[in-house]
């Protein structure tokens, strides 16, 4: 069983848990504190609000610790707010949270709840067939650094990148039925113990 942690601090832990649980040989657990952090082979960062989320890592102390791991090559893959978490530079924002990702990131780039849409799109490298896309109030990537691969852009906008162990994405693959970026997280983490 391949252990995968959420973090469970706030924001769509029980729909991340839900998703994993379909898929055979994962065992998916919530992770809050370093303890909890060390039992997992990958860890999703899910959508919330990016800031109490920050916050709360710091309150747990777990920002350095996760940091340490995903530097070491734990597979991370952060979803809407978890993006935001990973990224090194925050557009008009002078400090970022764990700063391990080489992208730069615009928060509520889509706007406000009201401006939240549906889409569904072709992402060659995660599935062959078209994969449902939910923005809610959504980060997208600004610019990216060399070692950084755009999996998907949206009207020109770069909505899904991957960097060595790090998947991130702007939409919310939990919120559809769909498994594909689930499946894809759990190939990088079987990847990744190679």
């Amino acid at each position: 069983m391949i252990k995968v942690g959420v973090l469970a601090y706030q924001g769509s832990v029980v729909e991340h848990i839900a998703s994993l649980s379909k898929i055979e040989g994962v065992d998916p657990v919530e992770v809050r504190t370093a303890q909890e952090l060390q039992s997992v082979s990958g860890l999703i960062i899910p959508g919330g609000e990016s800031t109490t989320i920050g916050k709360l890592l710091n309150d747990f102390k777990l920002a350095g610790p996760l940091k340490e791991k995903i530097e070491a090559g734990l597979p991370v893959w952060g979803t809407c707010a978890g993006m935001i978490l990973l990224a090194k530079e925050i557009v008009g924002e002078s400090t970022s949270h764990l700063s391990v990702m080489d992208i730069q990131v615009k928060r509520n780039a889509y706007g406000s709840q009201l401006d939240s849409f549906c889409k569904k799109a072709y992402v060659p490298k995660i599935a062959p067939d078209e994969i449902p896309l939910v923005f809610i109030r959504a980060p997208w990537v600004e610019s990216v650094g060399s070692d950084v691969e755009i999996l998907l852009q949206e009207k020109g906008k770069i909505v899904a990148v991957e960097q060595a162990n790090m998947l991130a994405t702007s939409f919310h693959p939990e919120l559809s039925d769909d498994l594909s970026f689930h499946r894809y997280f759990i190939h990088l983490i079987e990847r990744n113990k190679k």
